[in-house]
């Protein structure tokens, strides 16, 4: 049975406790990794300048605390490029496990909102910014 280790046990744990809960129950089932929790001021600048975050500190869920953002990848960790030739087959694993995490979240009560379909329309093709691993809560 997967389990998280120790770096990712660490992030988990920076961020609220409906997020710790769903990514707990999710980890059991479908192999995963935390990668980032709660995010200070300086990273998440850098972040918004680099282009890999729309907002800047502090308007991000990441920069709460406890946060109320999470980014989490499928283990083994295989980041999906367009110039791959497993681009598909990659990316495939990746909505499917943003699509197991989504009906987790249901089944458990807990809104959330992810960067594969920021509007929860579940239409993918209408995308401006596509961040795969972010999950957040959502206000009703």
């Amino acid at each position: 049975m997967p389990k998280f280790g120790k770096k990712s046990q660490e992030r988990l744990y920076s961020c609220h406790s409906d997020l710790i809960r769903l990514f707990e129950a999710v980890v059991v089932r479908f192999d995963c990794t935390i990668l980032e929790g709660h995010r200070g001021k300086k990273k998440q600048n850098r972040y918004y300048n680099a282009g890999k975050s729309k907002v800047q500190w502090p308007d991000g869920k990441h920069n709460n605390y406890p946060s109320e953002a999470v980014d989490v990848a499928p283990y083994p960790i295989i980041w999906p490029h367009k110039d791959s030739k497993s681009f598909a087959k990659d990316l495939g694993r990746w909505y499917m496990f943003v699509g197991f995490v989504r009906a987790m979240a249901i089944s458990m009560g807990i809104k959330i909102r992810t960067g594969a379909d920021w509007d929860g329309d579940f239409s993918v093709n209408d995308q401006t910014f596509d961040d795969l691993p972010h999950f957040e809560l959502k206000e009703d």
